[in-house]
């Protein structure tokens, strides 16, 4: 720690003097929260003229893709840089073997197509893992036992992510985490010519009790039936074993790292930015947003200041970027307040 005597001490250095007025407050702001920090999760669904609200998440719904698109304006206009989609798949295309996560017309895929095709300047991030697409809810193939097997998982991702960048996504974002993906994403998408498709890489992804909405949102929370993801998601007691996952990840060709959850774990984000200075991402999960939404319809928060304080925390954490279901009303604040 900084020794505080070679500054000076009271009353030749008062800590007050630059917090006196709204001037020099601005001048000394160590951090800023501005609408390129921000990243959009959306739902999408089949059909069309589709909206679905989603119960845990209050004000975010799930939309068809041409009810998407006509968000997508609104967030262009706004200037939020990036959008993350995540498919609602329907239950009569669930299998153990997840074929629809990597059909080139599956939904993901269209929306994808969709997305570019009208807004090509705003990045199109995409979730790849299997768990909208497993019968299990499970992020990727299981044995007998119910075991998350490593090898043939990687494999079908892979798939996924190609028959992703096909469709034109910006960026492929694997969160299953199982050992290896990166690597192997990068080596096909290498080979097949897609040398400028990121990957975003959920490197430190928790087994964390927060994601309950978000499980609800996709319609796999039915599926995992209790069940758990404790033998591929990391445990919430470590910290050092995240910057092996990030370095491992990193190594294999990830463009960007992210941390999930988000506030819980900043102290993650802190590390993996001192400690790698890369891209750092981290993710304001469904169970945040949850948490804040209960509390603002309450009465018992504030929204804007509390919802801004809270982002302007990943930043200081050393975020890059943060995904947020409170994007596009940030957005908007951000905009009145110019």
């Amino acid at each position: 720690m900084t020794n505080t005597n070679q500054f000076g001490q009271y009353p030749a250095r008062r800590m007050r003097r630059m917090r006196k007025d709204d001037f020099s407050r601005r001048l000394m702001a160590e951090n800023q929260l501005t609408v390129n920090d921000l990243i959009y999760p959306v739902f999408v669904l089949e059909g069309e003229q589709q909206r679905e609200a989603i119960a845990s998440m209050p004000g975010v719904e799930r939309k068809s893709i041409d009810l998407l698109l006509e968000e997508a304006k609104e967030l262009v206009e706004l200037g939020i840089p990036a959008v993350a989609l995540f498919p609602v798949t329907p239950a009569s295309q669930k299998s153990l073997l997840a074929e629809e996560a990597y059909n080139d017309d599956g939904l993901a895929q269209r929306a994808v197509r969709a997305l570019k095709e009208a807004f090509p300047e705003l990045g199109v991030i995409t979730d790849v893992a299997l768990d909208p697409f497993t019968t299990h809810g499970q992020d990727g193939i299981i044995d007998e036992e119910g075991y998350v097997l490593n090898e043939v998982t990687k494999e079908i991702l892979v798939k996924q992510a190609l028959s992703h960048a096909r469709a034109g996504a910006d960026v492929v974002a694997p969160s299953d985490m199982m050992d290896g993906r990166v690597g192997a994403i990068r080596e096909e998408l290498e080979n097949q010519g897609f040398v400028n498709t990121r990957i975003l890489a959920y490197s430190a992804k928790y087994a964390s009790n927060y994601y309950g909405p978000f499980r609800d949102a996709v319609g796999s929370a039915g599926n995992i039936k209790g069940g758990n993801k404790y033998s591929y998601q990391m445990d919430p007691a470590n910290s050092d074993e995240a910057l092996h996952e990030i370095a491992q990840d990193i190594a294999e060709g990830a463009d960007m790292v992210m941390v999930k959850p988000g506030m819980p774990y900043l102290d993650i984000v802190r590390r993996v930015k001192d400690n790698f200075q890369v891209p750092t991402y981290a993710y304001q999960v469904s169970g945040e947003y949850a948490m804040h939404m209960a509390a603002i319809q309450n009465g018992w928060l504030a929204e804007k200041p509390c919802v801004m304080e809270g982002l302007l925390a990943f930043k200081r954490a050393g975020a890059d970027g943060i995904l947020t279901y409170f994007a596009k009303q940030v957005a908007r604040w951000l905009k009145q307040d110019q």
